[in-house]
């Protein structure tokens, strides 16, 4: 794809079409259809992080995660700073691949007085890989009340790391999760599995992490809302194969299929979030996962969650 000429190809933003995004290059440019409201964004570079490190895939599947963080930095900078995404649903449809770039499109679908509507896609080899519908508002004033934070949730330096849980239940090395999520600083708080430390015949599927960007963020809302989007795909599935004895990436065909969430409080994501998961259900190679996310004692976000949770059987 070239960069158009004309009007509708120069620079958004007074160079905000075309700069560094901690570690990733992204070029905006308007479809060259006058008529059309249609963005494109690609990527330039193949460094892709949050922080200090830049996760390598084990596995063929490409975190989803990742694509939908870029999509989301893509369709915020089509609408005005003055307005904060408050929802967000995304389809993931087809696996994607690290050795093939991603074509990035966004499309305004409306602009309103109080509240702008996207809907994006990601298309790697011509074929469309991931699309999302994401909803912006302007702040105003109104009604306040949110559910409290859970408690006698032990902080997270009493916690230990993911990966450390991970190499305790499956003997694959820390080294090997962690580069999964190289991004981010997940500590495991615990989980519903028999002699688990949140066990409750009520809620068989229970799991909580703590989780943060691994370094510092600019202060950009919509750069934190695109890292804890990333960051709420990592573990939420694995909630739903709690009951089961059962770990994602480990003995089970996992992958998200649908994911939406809500934003309801400014956060950072480069601070410590309890993630309170809970999978509602389980049937047909489907698991179903809800959650919310808490800051400083303050509900932030909740989040919902289906995906592919399939046995995997030995030869």
């Amino acid at each position: 794809m070239r960069r158009s000429s004309s009007a509708g190809g120069r620079r958004l933003g007074h160079a905000r079409a075309n700069r560094e995004i901690v570690g990733t290059r992204l070029l905006l440019c308007r479809s060259p259809s006058p008529s059309s409201s249609t963005f494109w964004i690609w990527r330039r570079s193949r460094s892709d992080c949050f922080g200090r490190g830049s996760p390598t895939l084990n596995c063929n599947a490409f975190l989803a995660g990742k694509c939908w963080r870029k999509l989301l930095t893509a369709a915020a900078r089509t609408v005005s700073v003055s307005r904060v995404l408050h929802s967000l649903h995304a389809y993931f449809l087809v696996p994607g691949r690290t050795d093939i770039p991603i074509v990035y499109d966004v499309e305004a679908v409306r602009d309103g007085g109080s509240f702008s509507s996207r809907r994006a896609v990601a298309r790697q080899g011509g074929k469309v890989i991931f699309y999302m519908s994401s909803s912006f508002h302007e702040l105003e004033e109104g009604f306040d009340h949110l559910d409290p934070v859970p408690e006698d949730v032990p902080p997270p330096d009493d916690c230990p790391t993911l990966g450390e849980v991970l190499f305790k239940a499956t003997g694959r090395p820390i080294s090997f999760w962690e580069r999964e999520w190289g991004a981010l600083d997940v500590r495991y708080v615990g989980d519903s599995r028999p002699g688990g430390a949140l066990v409750n015949a009520r809620h068989p599927a229970r799991a909580r992490v703590w989780v943060r960007a691994s370094g510092r963020l600019p202060d950009d809302r919509r750069l934190h809302q695109a890292a804890l989007a990333y960051a709420s795909d990592l573990t939420l599935l694995g909630a739903t194969t709690v009951p089961h004895g059962v770990f994602v990436g480990f003995n089970v065909q996992a992958a998200s299929i649908d994911h939406a969430m809500w934003f309801h409080r400014p956060f950072r994501a480069d601070e410590w979030l309890l993630y309170d998961q809970v999978s509602p259900s389980a049937s047909s190679g489907l698991g179903l996962a809800t959650a919310r996310l808490f800051q400083n004692e303050i509900l932030i976000s909740n989040v919902a969650q289906e995906g592919l949770i399939r046995p995997l059987r030995k030869s």
